[in-house]
């Protein structure tokens, strides 16, 4: 979820061409609307936001401790909904703790049958007992200085009871009717409730086999019972009918009294309805407090590709009548028939900006609320359509390909905003309850170097006091509340997540190369029961593409037709074209005059050569080829190669990569952001192998300096520093004019030497019982007592140093190096992945030096330094060490949904619980403490 649009200093219009607002004829009415979409959501950005400096001495000043609106933030489930008052808070107060900043409330399916004795009560949706439940959550999260976001509806997407057919997900059902040799009456077909025949057409063949392109138009009647009258004729014929009609698609995993059909997001109708039904008594029970934001998850409209009113806006928009090239539309037969999916998808796009978009916006907006959307999917929506929403979001960690969070941090670099977030965590290390801080690391870190400012749990699942541990789930996803052993250090994971999100917020964005996302070339590839523009995008924007450039040190953005033409290219030195055939020839003019300022482009496997859609196609496919060989032919700036496979050397050869490593460069990711007087260089490793390299920067600055991202403190470092990053672990680097203040002086240390192995002869002792003295070190689960234990247990030890071990040393605890595991392992589902990496202490850890807090270990190198606590002689060492919630659950049968199913339909299926089984626990060894000469 992203936060206020942080665009306050008018720096975006001052960056817009002053073209922006004048827009050639063949774009129709789109391109004529963006500038007021561009001046709409400036209004909105004008709202207070998160703290953005331009200064590094600004931004050093919350290094310490990040603004509060940067931490995460939690989609809290709502099962039922049964919830109550008490446990709400209880929740609300966990949260606080453990530094969590805001929830998104996401109410869902019952997950228990009513039941007095229990104090379980499903409120249906909407009812006043739920209404007040939401009023008294809002107040309290407030109270405790949470934000507050609220979904705009029950389960996903959009839908419900209110929604009748004819405002449901609108589909062309295609109806071929066979007519007989000399028939003169036949059969028409069945037209049920919400549909209407919009075309019909005639034609040799029969209902399996025959050809679109040679339909002739049908004027038919009814004759008598339901039969259509014809000409007869010799031969056998059909007649294809054209049905616009609804795909049936129900509202998924709604709360009790959520059921019901997912609107038609092309609609205004259906919008205004939901509005009205829904938004208005959710807002109205916030009061005078409306939440931060209004929530929509990504569009999932299966089946989507009409809507009521398609043919009279497809003649508006697109200057031509539609229905005559139905049968071409439909079946994909005949050379046009590309062009005339172009431009029957491409209108599904206005539609949803003008229909959803801008009204919720602007409703929102009327609320006192803004909307953040997931803005991609089906139907199909662009990259610039999320210029039309106040906040963007986006999901998926798939940052060496096509990712839809890549999708929403370039909108938000291209349309001003500091802020994009991220629903984070969806499918982490399935099955729920074994994703680990070390695997929410590995996967934010992955959201961090794609652009993300924000992260979004997915997510914490309320539960009731009464439930068996580890307490409930979403059937899909992991689990971050304080049912889990390990959410002892959920502050300092917090913590990390906000000093980055922070970090990451401010300044400008800095990626060197642009690819262009082919959407005309897209749009013309859509099909019936499936338009999207996302969704098909890996078939021309192919991993390997973003492998290259990641791989020759630098980061990118996409951008689109639409923002090219808007915003420009100014900003990105480079620009690469997969595989764009279709063009408008003022797209191709921006490119022009971009090049001739000294852009430099790299087209891959040709060049544009057809017109983007069907309307004047012939003319201005000459006009794209003549312009495109003109651009191509000058040979200063532009560039063509055969494949992905060559991007590489010639990005290389057109701008050297902003960071390289001397080794292991596809195991590390960068993400920059420019300040006026320095740059901030977020720096993952992304592996589960080490890196020991060293690191250049292509634009050095006069200092620079290190920053640790787990507690914000700053070491003075060589311009061009030995890169040594664990498995996993990350580093900032500001590179400045002036010395940042409170920067300490580097340190330089000799390898670390053991000082005593501390493997054995620990105290363990598990709550409740008595202390154990271990001979080696073990997982717990190595003991059939313990084997299912959940929890957290304290080792404890007395090891005795020497003055001399002391004296010119960083003293360290070292808890092991862990084990690499083979990528083929992984089980990771969809879009989610885990950490390919199993720790020697399972899972985190708070140490305790003499009685003082030393810190915790959650994330490699487990390691900490603990030289200010310890004493010459005896010191009292206390390792408390929390595990996974799932060996719990692998130690009982798992719930039986028999009867909830029964009354309720099955909404619901628990993901590989036949995975489910106890994880290695607690500290497996070795233990040392270590030493390093400084000086």
């Amino acid at each position: 979820m992203p936060h206020q649009p942080a665009t306050h200093d008018g720096r975006l219009a001052a960056a817009m061409p002053a073209s922006a607002t004048s827009f050639p004829t063949s774009c129709t009415l789109r391109r004529t609307a963006l500038a007021a979409a561009l001046l709409s959501g400036l209004a909105q950005a004008a709202a207070p936001g998160p703290l953005v400096y331009d200064r590094l001495a600004d931004v050093a000043n919350h290094l310490a401790t990040p603004p509060a609106d940067a931490r995460p933030m939690m989609r809290w489930w709502w099962f039922g909904p049964a919830v109550e008052k008490k446990q709400l808070a209880y929740e609300i107060g966990r949260m606080k703790e453990g530094g969590i900043g805001g929830v998104e409330i996401q109410t869902v399916y019952p997950m228990a049958l009513d039941d007095p004795s229990r104090g379980v009560k499903n409120l249906p949706y909407l009812s006043p007992e739920y209404l007040d439940a939401l009023r008294f959550a809002n107040e309290t999260a407030r109270d405790a200085g949470l934000r507050v976001d609220l979904t705009l509806g029950s389960g996903w997407p959009f839908g419900g009871p209110h929604i009748g057919i004819t405002d449901s997900i609108g589909k062309m059902r295609v109806v071929p009717v066979e007519i007989p040799a000399g028939a003169a009456t036949y059969p028409l077909p069945t037209v049920t409730e919400g549909e209407k025949i919009e075309a019909a057409f005639l034609g040799d063949g029969n209902a399996k086999s025959y050809d679109a392109t040679r339909l002739k138009p049908l004027q038919s009647k009814e004759v008598q019972n339901g039969r259509g009258g014809v000409t007869p004729a010799r031969e056998a014929r059909v007649a294809v009918y054209y049905i616009a009609s609804h795909s049936g698609m129900q509202v998924k995993r709604p709360a009790v009294g959520g059921e019901g059909y997912v609107l038609d997001h092309m609609s205004r109708r259906a919008i205004d309805n939901h509005l009205k039904n829904v938004g208005e008594p959710l807002l109205k029970a916030f009061g005078d407090k409306p939440p931060y934001s209004i929530f929509s998850d990504s569009l999932e409209g299966y089946g989507s590709d009409w809507t009521a009113d398609f043919l009279a806006e497809f003649q508006r928009r697109r200057g031509y009548d539609l229905r005559p090239y139905l049968p071409l539309v439909f079946s994909g037969k005949g050379d046009n028939a590309p062009a005339l999916r172009h431009d029957w998808a491409q209108t599904q796009t206005e539609l949803v900006e003008d229909n959803y978009l801008k009204p919720v916006t602007a409703w929102a907006k009327q609320h006192g609320t803004q909307f953040r959307s997931q803005t991609y999917g089906e139907p199909p929506v662009s990259l610039s359509s999320f210029r039309h929403q106040a906040l963007f979001e986006g999901e998926g960690a798939q940052y060496r390909q096509f990712s839809f969070t890549r999708l929403a941090s370039s909108a938000a670099h291209l349309y001003g905003r500091s802020v994009v977030s991220a629903e984070t965590w969806t499918w982490l290390r399935s099955p729920a309850h074994t994703a680990s801080p070390l695997d929410m690391k590995a996967e934010a870190d992955r959201m961090f170097v794609q652009g993300v400012t924000q992260i979004i749990g997915h997510g914490w699942p309320y539960t009731p006091p009464n439930a068996p541990e580890p307490g409930y789930q979403l059937y899909a996803a992991a689990v971050f509340n304080h049912h889990q052993p390990w959410y002892m250090v959920m502050p300092e994971v917090s913590g990390y997540l906000a000093r980055v999100s922070f970090l990451l917020r401010q300044g400008q964005p800095a990626n060197q190369v642009a690819v262009f996302l082919p959407n005309d070339d897209v749009y013309a590839e859509n099909r019936p029961g499936k338009t999207t523009l996302s969704g098909e995008m890996t078939n021309f924007v192919k991993p390997e593409l973003i492998q290259q450039i990641m791989d020759a040190g630098h980061n990118l953005d996409y951008v689109d037709p639409e923002a090219v033409l808007e915003v420009g290219l100014a900003r990105y030195p480079v620009l690469v074209m997969p595989n764009v055939r279709r063009l408008a020839p003022e797209v191709i003019a921006k490119l022009d005059a971009y090049e001739k300022a000294g852009g430099r482009i790299i087209a891959i496997g040709g060049t544009p050569s057809l017109a983007p859609g069907y309307r004047n196609a012939d003319r201005i496919t000459a006009d794209v080829r003549r312009a495109a060989a003109k651009l191509f032919a000058r040979g200063r700036n532009v560039q063509t190669v055969a494949s992905e496979a060559e991007l590489g050397a010639a990005l290389q050869s057109a701008l050297p990569g902003d960071i390289r490593v001397s080794d292991g460069q596809a195991r590390v990711s960068f993400v920059r952001r420019k300040l006026a007087d320095a740059d901030i260089y977020f720096i993952a490793n992304t592996s589960n192998q080490p890196v020991n390299a060293s690191l250049t920067f292509r634009q050095p600055r006069a200092n620079t300096v290190r920053i640790d991202p787990d507690d914000g403190r700053a070491t003075q470092s060589d311009a061009a520093p030995a890169l040594q990053l664990a498995p996993y672990e990350s580093v900032v680097y500001v590179l400045s004019d002036a010395p940042l203040p409170g920067a300490r002086p580097a340190v330089r240390s000799a390898p670390a030497a053991v000082l005593a192995d501390l493997s054995s002869g620990w105290q363990l002792t598990f709550p409740g019982q008595k202390p154990a003295t271990l001979a080696k070190l073990q997982s717990w689960t190595d003991n059939e007592a313990t084997r299912y234990f959940s929890g957290q247990a304290v080792y404890r030890k007395q090891v005795t140093v020497k003055a001399p071990e002391l004296a010119g040393r960083r003293v360290s605890l070292d808890f092991g190096t862990g084990t690499a595991l083979p990528e083929a392992s992984t089980h990771a589902h969809h879009t989610g992945m885990r950490a390919m990496y199993e720790p020697a202490l399972r899972d985190v850890a708070i140490v305790t030096v003499n009685g003082q807090r030393a810190g915790a270990l959650w994330h490699p190198p487990y390691r900490l330094d603990v030289t200010p606590y310890l004493k010459a002689g005896a010191n009292d060492i206390e390792v408390k060490v929390g595990n996974l919630g799932v060996n719990t659950l692998a130690g009982r049968a798992l719930p039986d949904f028999t009867l909830l199913n029964a009354l309720y339909g099955k909404r619901f299926e628990l993901q590989d619980t036949k995975n489910i089984a106890p994880q290695p626990a607690g500290l497996l060894g070795p233990v040392t403490l270590v030493g390093e000469s400084v000086q």
